[in-house]
């Protein structure tokens, strides 16, 4: 018996790996949190989908592994990849309590790269990659990271920027930013990456933090190299012969 945890990547079906489609095409129940299973149900119609809603991971994961233990070949779906914020680390943890059955990660592509492909070559050297949700991490924590990262002049990504309840999350985190980073650095961010809707836009990190985004937006903070060329954000590698 075996689990497969699958990453989708960002929501549009072309953006899927084709060993994700190739394992989702064989699978009879595929497992996941209601608003992923919504982007995938039209493209695999004659699949068992079922669903828990958000903070319910823990139940999720169990029902993926009931499913797999009752000899059902199942997928347990995340949205990009499924090692990046996902749902890999949690079944391999709960993984213990069920030892017959195997579990197989198959990657995809989280929203730094699908994103960062949007606005052009924000990434090309090195970068971080950082939540803003306080759920499962204090936020103190974040902030620590934030710094640290601002410090080193990574370009940074942030993840979960903001929710009803966390509305100036973002501009927190600019304000850090700021103590390290000149206000004229060049950022980007992309909302609804791979879906209907998707739009980007470029600002300094100064604009950025008066910014409204939602839970459903990628930002990225460029480091002090980073620069516009003809419309897109790219930072360079440092090849000297350019």
């Amino acid at each position: 018996m075996k689990l497969y945890i699958v990453g989708f990547g960002a929501g549009r079906f072309e953006g899927m790996t084709l060993q994700a489609k190739s394992v989702l095409e064989k699978c009879e129940v595929i497992v996941g949190y209601t608003v992923y299973v919504d982007l995938l149900k039209e493209h695999f119609p004659d699949k068992i989908f079922l669903t828990t809603p958000m903070k319910k991971e823990v139940e999720r994961v169990r029902l993926a592994f009931e499913q797999a233990q009752s000899k059902k070949q199942t997928a347990l779906v995340c949205s990009g990849d499924s090692g990046v914020y996902g749902m890999s680390g949690l079944a391999l943890q709960i993984g213990e309590e069920y030892a017959d059955v195997e579990v197989e990660i198959i990657s995809g592509v989280t929203a730094c790269l699908s994103g960062g492909a949007v606005l052009g070559s924000p990434l090309t050297h090195d970068f971080a990659v950082i939540s803003l949700s306080d759920l499962m991490t204090p936020l103190e924590k974040i902030h620590k990271r934030i710094e640290y990262a601002s410090l080193s002049d990574f370009v940074i990504v942030l993840y979960n920027p903001s929710s009803k309840k966390r509305k100036d999350y973002l501009r927190q985190a600019c304000e850090i930013m700021l103590k390290y980073k000149s206000p004229e650095t060049v950022c980007g961010y992309v909302k609804n990456i791979g879906r209907e809707g998707e739009e980007s836009h470029l600002l300094t990190l100064s604009a950025l933090q008066h910014t409204q985004v939602d839970m459903f937006t990628t930002v990225f903070i460029g480091n002090s190299e980073t620069k516009i060329i003809n419309g897109k954000m790219v930072t360079p590698r440092g090849y000297k012969d350019v």
